[in-house]
């Protein structure tokens, strides 16, 4: 199968990149070389390469940013999903689209299946929505939008990587305690999409994050733990919890964006795994490349 991945320099794009079996021919193009939100380039880069399966992991992801500038996030987050659509449709392509928890208000306590109801708070979260909507209306009859939440990966800037270093220089730290929601190791994330490419079938919208539920708290103690554990970390620090208003932005967030999974664990017959396990994985691997 060959396959196109947009936005093959992000997270989720090297670890898509890591993880491709040996019968798949990839594409990894990033936004030097593919801009999403330029039609030509796209309708010239699709049509040049005529990928049987084209995966989105471009966005404009910069959720407090996104308030100053919503011109730059709905070029990329919603018109750039138009044009892979139309790039699509023209070389009968199959689209998978990563969208994002933040497409929910965070109004729920119990987790949100693909089918609630919508109400993002934020710019980053609406231009996100509006690529989703854009592509259930568009006619491309062979799409999947696979949301996703708080992901990190030992390939770019995370919020696992952030408390690494704000531990080894800092001698306390306050974390957030009342936003809720699910870590997701990019690794397993990319393996999952690539089930996904396998299973043609698989249409609409699925939800994808590592199982259980935490904190940015309790993310941050976990994170701690585990390092101080594969030596990344020498000694622990005090980590306090702190609300929402000790740190105010721009952007608003949801209080509790947990996914329900369930249907997707179903549909690829993969277990659940809790999201500390991924993470121990993940820092088991950033301390191997870091004694290389």
């Amino acid at each position: 199968m060959k396959v196109l991945i947009a936005g093959a320099n992000g997270q989720l794009g090297q670890e898509l990149q890591v993880t491709a079996g040996s019968d798949i021919e990839v594409i990894a193009l990033g936004r030097d070389q593919l801009d999403i939100g330029n039609q030509q380039q796209v309708e010239q880069v699709l049509a040049e390469f005529k990928p049987q399966l084209v995966i989105n992991a471009a966005a404009y992801t910069a959720v407090d940013k996104a308030e100053q500038e919503s011109k730059q996030a709905y070029q990329i987050n919603r018109d750039g999903v138009a044009n892979l659509i139309a790039g699509c449709q023209k070389i009968q392509a199959r689209l998978i689209h990563i969208s994002t928890d933040f497409v929910f208000d965070g109004t729920q306590s119990t987790p949100y299946k693909p089918t609630d109801r919508v109400n993002p708070l934020g710019c980053y979260g609406e231009s996100k929505y509006a690529g989703e909507q854009l592509l259930q209306t568009s006619g491309l009859n062979n799409y999947l939008i696979v949301r996703t939440a708080w992901v990190y990966s030992s390939f770019g800037g995370n919020f696992v990587k952030t408390m690494l270093r704000l531990m080894a220089d800092k001698d306390s730290l306050g974390v957030v305690a009342d936003q809720i929601g699910t870590p997701t190791y990019a690794r397993e994330l990319a393996h999952v999409i690539w089930k996904m490419a396998q299973q043609t079938e698989l249409k609409g919208i699925l939800h994808w994050t590592d199982a259980g539920v935490a904190s940015w708290y309790d993310f941050a103690v976990a994170i701690q733990e585990e390092a101080i554990e594969q030596g990344l970390l020498a000694k622990p620090i005090p980590i306090n919890p702190v609300g929402t208003d000790a740190y105010p932005t721009p952007a608003k967030r949801p209080a509790f964006s947990v996914l329900d999974k369930t249907e997707t664990w179903g549909l690829l017959q993969c277990p659940a795994v809790h999201w500390r396990v991924r993470l121990r994985k993940m820092l088991q691997a950033l301390a191997h490349e870091s004694k290389d």
